[in-house]
């Protein structure tokens, strides 16, 4: 099986029923079959056919998601470009895909015009689950991104899982306001979409400023985010809040670590329990707190179906169908991401005695301090319950002694007084002397990719 069969039980089997919402127009399901297989023709027409790359430059909007099915539909390996990247990242994505032809907004009109005229029927290909439907680029924060490449069978076990575990039905109306050149939203936000026939609002963005319209509006019970989106949520004034919460079935956050204090205040506020999960890039979604049963702060739950995880020498490691077939064209990077069919995801994780999951770090943040190992996560927890804070890095900066040392770099809330010396005492009080900041260091801002993962390599040391 391919993509196709999971999709068509929404694009032929629902084809009459409204599926997006996009700049307040609506679309069926066939309509959105149509629109894709319109533009099928028109790259195929240009040249385009099974194997070759397409990528794509492009915020949120209705043309992203007619490209992407018109290339699951021609065997075409999709290509997204992260939107904030300039010109030296895209040329090292392009130079290394090498798509036949990159998409920008401004190949729209043209693309647009020749589908008007195309057929609207389904082209033919050839198609298993092993056909590559992607290459997204990880956000290189140890030197040059590579290409993760995702085949059918990768999406399609991905999105059957979320599907079942998070009980997401054609009854939901989903909310996305992520980017779609990202795996949470693709991979997720947008097969779930499609595999289950829900109503979709797309955003091109999450904007602050209008997202409390956005939710009245659409009236949403199912929401996508990342820790960032949730922190700004817990501005909502307590009315409004109640209001949304009441209408929605679930809240999930990902693609960074969940501060267990947005946890408890947003429960608090929103009456809703967010449902932390864990994925990456190279792997989809790993684990998951249980849709029924605890949503444990500061864990990702449990390993999601078919999925196996262990832990060797701090590091988890992941087996199954929802592991990538490899990077694109670097066979020695994915040779050192497997040990025995294993995929090495870098991070550190831990499991409790019931079997949940918390993730310590990234392996490469891990701080070695006189001998003892030291879990910067474990420290900005701590910090991020301080007054004061509003966001907390900590990494390990070089010592002449002790091999390493932690240093904290904190961004104040605003108009807030933030004591420094309090917060040394804080840690003094709670954590082991070696695991203490020798620094705190007062920034404007971390510097995040755009789903607010921090990259604490910009930091600096």
């Amino acid at each position: 099986m391919n993509l196709l069969h999971l999709f068509d039980l929404s694009l032929i089997a629902r084809r009459d029923q409204i599926a997006l919402e996009w700049e307040s127009a609506e679309f069926t399901f066939g309509e959105i079959e149509n629109r894709s297989n319109r533009l099928a023709h028109v790259l195929r027409a240009r040249g385009l056919a099974k194997g070759d790359r397409l990528a794509v430059y492009l915020a949120n909007r209705i043309e992203l998601i007619d490209l992407y099915l018109a290339c699951v539909k021609l065997g075409v390996i999709f290509v997204p470009i992260n939107i904030l990247y300039r010109d030296r990242e895209i040329a090292h994505i392009t130079g290394d895909a090498e798509p036949r032809f990159v998409i920008r907004e401004a190949d729209l009109a043209s693309l647009i015009n020749e589908a008007e005229s195309a057929s609207s029927e389904r082209p033919d290909e050839d198609l298993d689950g092993d056909t590559p439907a992607a290459i997204i680029y990880t956000s290189g924060t140890t030197g040059a991104s590579k290409g993760a490449v995702l085949t059918h069978n990768n999406f399609a076990a991905n999105a059957v899982n979320l599907l079942t575990m998070w009980q997401i039905s054609d009854r939901d109306r989903f909310l996305l306001a992520l980017p779609l050149f990202h795996i949470h939203a693709l991979g997720n936000g947008l097969h779930c979409w499609l595999g289950s026939g829900c109503r979709m609002r797309l955003l091109e963005r999450f904007d602050h400023g209008t997202a409390l319209d956005e939710f009245n509006a659409f009236q949403p019970t199912l929401f996508f985010g990342v820790p960032t989106i949730y922190v700004r949520l817990l501005e909502t004034p307590p009315d409004s809040a109640r209001e949304i919460g009441a209408r929605m079935r679930l809240f999930v956050s990902g693609s960074a670590p969940l501060p267990a204090n947005v946890f408890d205040r947003f429960r608090e506020l929103f009456g809703h329990a967010i449902l932390e999960r864990y994925g990456m890039t190279e792997t989809f979604m790993t684990m998951s707190n249980p849709y029924i049963g605890e949503r444990r702060a500061g864990t990702v739950g449990f390993p999601l179906p078919g999925i196996s995880v262990r832990i060797e020498d701090g590091e988890l490691l992941v087996r199954g169908p929802n592991v990538f077939a490899g990077y694109w064209r670097r066979p020695d990077a994915t040779a050192a991401a497997f040990t025995d069919g294993w995929f090495r995801t870098g991070d550190l994780a831990s499991r409790s005695d019931d079997g949940y999951y918390t993730l310590l770090g990234r392996k490469s943040d891990l701080i070695i301090s006189g001998g003892f190992n030291i879990y910067p996560r474990e420290i900005e927890e701590l910090l991020l319950e301080q007054p004061g804070v509003a966001e907390a890095a900590v990494v390990g900066v070089p010592d002449e002694l002790r091999g390493e040392v932690p240093v904290a770099f904190i961004v104040p809330v605003p108009e807030s007084a933030l004591d420094i010396d309090a917060l040394e005492r804080i840690c003094r009080e709670q954590l082991a002397s070696f695991k203490v900041p020798r620094q705190f260091v007062r920034v404007d801002s971390i510097p995040r990719t755009a789903l607010g993962k921090a990259q604490k390599h910009l930091l600096p040391r």
